[in-house]
């Protein structure tokens, strides 16, 4: 799609996943001092991509779902242009740190699907994508995979300081995402992990 004017899209990302008033998004862009001529191509503008992010958020877009059947799961990714697949096991801290990043994204990033499934409810797919270590993230662009994200490799500096912006960055490089949504406060530090925490990550779990 085209690219927002930066004040428009100031606007629907500072609603932060709400957009339910759109009389009031209008209103805050009316009070723009700027010529009547931009002022009215903003607010067309505002308009369609608030009648886009209602219509993907009845799609269950902006948020971040648990899916537990595999052929589910293979079907929203085909049938679904941007989504996000987080592989897990509930028992895995690293997986936990992971779940707490995207659901944090989730709200803002209504343009992909945000979806989880515990790999033993997939073997198939486990085995055909050659998954080996969690937590492993699969960014799907028209059922194709277009990154994979292995354990915490290229998030941070190092573990330790892996941040939901991070992740949101290298999301918008693989393209699901389209551009930095997240504000300074919501990209929190992922926290510091106990030496028990630390000997079970990035283990094969199979």
């Amino acid at each position: 799609m085209p690219e927002l004017d930066s004040k428009v899209a100031a606007i629907i990302d500072g609603a932060k996943g709400d957009e339910s008033d759109e009389d009031a998004l209008i209103a805050e862009l009316e009070n723009d001092s700027d010529l009547d001529a931009f002022r009215e191509q903003r607010r067309q503008q505002l308009h369609a991509e608030f009648a886009r992010a209602q219509q993907l958020r009845n799609k269950e877009h902006g948020t971040y779902v648990e899916i537990k059947d595999e052929k589910q799961l293979m079907d929203i990714t085909t049938t679904t242009k941007l989504c996000v697949v987080h592989f897990f096991k509930p028992d895995f801290h690293r997986c936990g740190v992971m779940d707490n990043h995207l659901e944090t994204l989730a709200p803002s990033h209504y343009e992909a699907r945000l979806l989880r499934i515990n790999v033993d409810n997939c073997p198939f797919l486990v085995t055909k994508l050659k998954i080996q270590v969690l937590p492993c993230v699969i960014a799907f662009i028209d059922g194709a995979g277009a990154d994979r994200i292995v354990g915490f490799e290229g998030l941070g500096r190092t573990p330790d300081t892996f941040t939901t912006r991070d992740l949101e960055a290298r999301l918008i490089r693989a393209g699901v995402f389209e551009r930095s949504k997240v504000s300074i406060e919501d990209g929190r530090q992922a926290p510091r992990r106990t030496k028990a925490a630390q000997e079970d990550d990035d283990d094969d779990w199979d």
